[in-house]
């Protein structure tokens, strides 16, 4: 009997090695090596000869018939509009997040939504008790959705051969294990080989199948690289624990733009849909108060205005203190700089605090003119007239940035009732102006925001 061998793999690229290393020295990632087993017998052996019958054969790409493939609704708003439209027949989809944020609870609700789709949902880290409780609490059914609590990929296997679902949702793929491979659940092997095969089961069957995936202390989705190769569609789900909204992000999509978004509000009944997170995201009680500017901005292809906080105070312990949630702290530090640099407001001996309300992460580098005035707001005890709101990047030299998409910021300013707005300088007539109602001021420069705020 042959002798088991164990080889060490990098689970961030897939390198290996004889022993355990402390840096992968192809990816420079440090402590990723975990120990794999190789069975003797596992191995693919060439044909000898070279003639067998394949099961497929090349073609040429101009005999190639494009067929629309219609796609399946989930029966929410959000998420078809995340995945492109629906979910393709035949797809993987991986949904990743931290643990407790509320992806099983997205898919149940899901699951719950898609009446006269017959589902299979197959939980490795719940019983089907467990999921019962969880589905009268989201007030939903659906007599075509058939639960079972599995965790060995063979029997699961079994399941859909019995069901012949039109769905198949695994949660968690981290706890599906296969008797093809010797380590435990949850190890690289393991989840590469079970992604593996139900990929081939969705394009072999055409039935689409939906994994949950667990993240890392990184901000990972868990497992080994390769995991997010193999699926067509990776979504994560993400958002503050403390606050009521999450969000969806594509990061990956075979099948449409990567550049959607989803926003959902956590309720004690479930996740509501948000179609309109300009609403949620501005607070009505800032009248009057500094410190608070209106940001136009766009994640993905959506625009919305969110609510811009900062306090600006005198530092009580010495060291001034730089914080914010919600945004890049490096940004901030550099947007202070140009605020001390360029516009000659010294800020270097005093505390700064901002916030982005709502709890959401916001990356896009139009809201820096707006951080930038509520700091000036805070710190000159100014109040923002709360009819303006603002979008444009800031430079090193302090000069104002084009950015793109202004046309549906400038669309949704005007339809939630803004008279005013602040935009960089349009070049020539690149954009028609006469058909929007508000006031938009052109600017080049950071002092032509501060002397059109603060006189």
């Amino acid at each position: 009997m042959a002798k088991t061998k164990s080889v060490y793999v990098c689970s961030n690229c897939g390198a290996d090695s004889p022993k355990w290393i402390g840096k992968c020295p192809a990816c420079g990632e440090w402590n990723t090596y975990q120990e794999e087993l190789i069975r003797p017998d596992f191995q693919i052996k060439p044909s000898v000869s070279g003639f067998h019958a394949p099961k497929s054969k090349p073609v040429l790409l101009s005999d190639i018939e494009l067929s629309e493939q219609p796609r399946m609704s989930t029966g929410g708003a959000e998420l078809d509009r995340v995945l492109g439209g629906g979910i393709v027949p035949g797809s993987l989809v991986l949904i990743g997040g931290e643990p407790g944020i509320g992806k099983s609870t997205l898919v149940l609700q899901t699951v719950l939504a898609m009446k006269g789709t017959k589902i299979l949902y197959v939980s490795g880290e719940e019983s089907v008790q467990q999921l019962k409780l969880r589905a009268e609490r989201l007030g939903g059914e659906n007599a075509h959705a058939w639960f079972v609590s599995e965790t060995s990929l063979e029997e699961i296997f079994v399941h859909t051969a019995n069901l012949k679902p039109d769905l198949l949702i695994v949660d968690s793929i981290q706890t599906v294990a296969t008797e093809q491979a010797e380590s435990s659940p949850g190890s690289i092997t393991q989840v590469r080989e079970s992604a593996a095969a139900l990929l081939r089961y969705a394009k072999e069957s055409g039935t689409p199948v939906i994994l949950i995936g667990h993240i890392n202390k990184e901000g990972n989705l868990a497992g080994p690289k390769v995991l997010e190769h193999i699926v067509d569609t990776v979504l994560l789900f993400e958002g503050d624990q403390q606050y009521l909204y999450r969000m969806m992000r594509s990061i990956k999509n075979r099948f449409g733009s990567t550049a959607e978004i989803g926003i959902y509000e956590m309720r004690q009944s479930g996740l509501r849909e948000v179609l309109n997170p300009s609403e949620l995201l501005l607070s009505q009680h800032h009248t009057g108060l500094s410190g608070v500017a209106i940001a136009a901005a766009i994640e993905g292809v959506r625009p919305f205005l969110i609510e811009v906080q900062a306090l600006v105070s005198t530092a009580a312990y010495g060291t001034p203190q730089r914080s914010a949630t919600g945004f890049d702290l490096r940004r901030l530090s550099m947007l202070l700089a140009v605020l001390e640099k360029r516009a000659g407001f010294k800020l270097a001996q005093k505390d700064v605090f901002l916030n982005i309300a709502g709890g959401i992460k916001v990356n896009d580098p139009a809201i820096d003119l707006a951080v930038l005035c509520s700091i000036l707001s805070s710190s000159l005890d100014i109040v923002i007239d709360k009819d303006i709101c603002m979008a444009g990047e800031v430079g090193l030299s302090g000069e104002i940035r084009p950015v793109n998409r202004l046309e549906q910021r400038l669309m949704e300013a005007q339809k939630l009732g803004f008279s005013q707005i602040i935009v960089p300088k349009l070049p020539g007539n690149s954009l028609d102006l006469s058909r929007f109602t508000l006031t938009i001021h052109q600017v080049t420069k950071v002092e032509e925001v501060f002397r059109l705020l603060f006189a």
